[in-house]
């Protein structure tokens, strides 16, 4: 169907109620356009997502609890076009528009508002990057994520990063272990790594990244293969790559 003709089904996710005011006054010259909820913050637009299965997604960037990053995780984003509204410096964007991801840098023009909105409809149906490849390259240099987002049913669990013991690759998923408790979230391993601090996490094995604060020390196995053992005393596989990453971490810690 055209992209002039056909009928759009919008959320408005910020939290703050000027700029959700703003993007809705900014619509209302869109009739093509139906703004089927607004939301506050991240639970609201993961419950909204799920209710009204919309075409056009206005997301903040910066929320408390859960990022506009964190909602796309949790949602289905099957023909979904997404403006993100953000606050972030225009050197952090440009991660964005590498990317071809549509954005609104706030304080915004109606102009850039009807620039944004206009490739937003026009990207419909095109393959966008990965959402943990996408936050990785626009977080600014030194940061990391604080807490994973895992979603299980109807169920949010954030699990502080520092709590997290290990991550195996399990094909599309990655088991989490955390305080002797395992969550399974739809990620790839290489994806999950990017998120988190490399001073901090090592992939030791094409399978298993490892909190460094939670290996206890390594133990050959076999005549050429070694185990990390973690505090808990469970065992993971070492390979010869990932002894390298390893031993130079912990060399530079002690």
């Amino acid at each position: 169907m055209n992209a002039d003709k056909r009928k759009w089904r919008a959320l408005i996710v910020d939290d703050e109620e000027l700029a959700r005011r703003l993007l809705r006054e900014m619509l209302s010259g869109h009739p093509e356009i139906e703004v089927a909820a607004e939301c506050g913050n991240g639970m609201e637009a993961v419950k909204a997502a799920g209710e009204h299965k919309p075409d056009l997604l206005f997301l903040d960037v910066q929320m408390p609890r859960l990022s506009g990053f964190d909602v796309l995780e949790l949602i289905d984003r099957t023909g979904v076009a997404v403006i993100f509204v953000t606050a972030f410096d225009q050197y952090a964007m440009k991660a964005f528009d590498v990317h071809a991801v549509d954005y609104l840098l706030k304080p915004f023009s109606r102009e850039r508002f009807e620039a944004a909105l206009e490739r937003a409809k026009s990207r419909e149906g095109k393959k966008e990057m990965e959402v943990a490849e996408l936050a990785a390259a626009s977080r600014p240099a030194g940061q990391y994520s604080e807490r994973i987002v895992v979603k299980d049913g109807t169920k949010v669990s954030l699990i502080p990063v520092s709590k997290l013991e290990y991550a195996e690759a399990l094909d599309d998923y990655v088991s989490l272990v955390s305080e002797g408790k395992k969550h399974l979230k739809q990620q790839t391993i290489s994806g999950l790594q990017l998120a988190l601090n490399p001073a901090m996490f090592v992939r030791i094995h094409r399978s298993y990244v490892v909190n460094l604060e939670r290996v206890s020390r390594i133990e050959p196995y076999g005549k050429e293969s070694k185990v990390a053992i973690l505090t808990n005393g469970v065992k993971l596989p070492v390979s010869r790559a990932g002894y390298a990453r390893l031993k130079k971490l912990l060399d530079e810690k002690n």
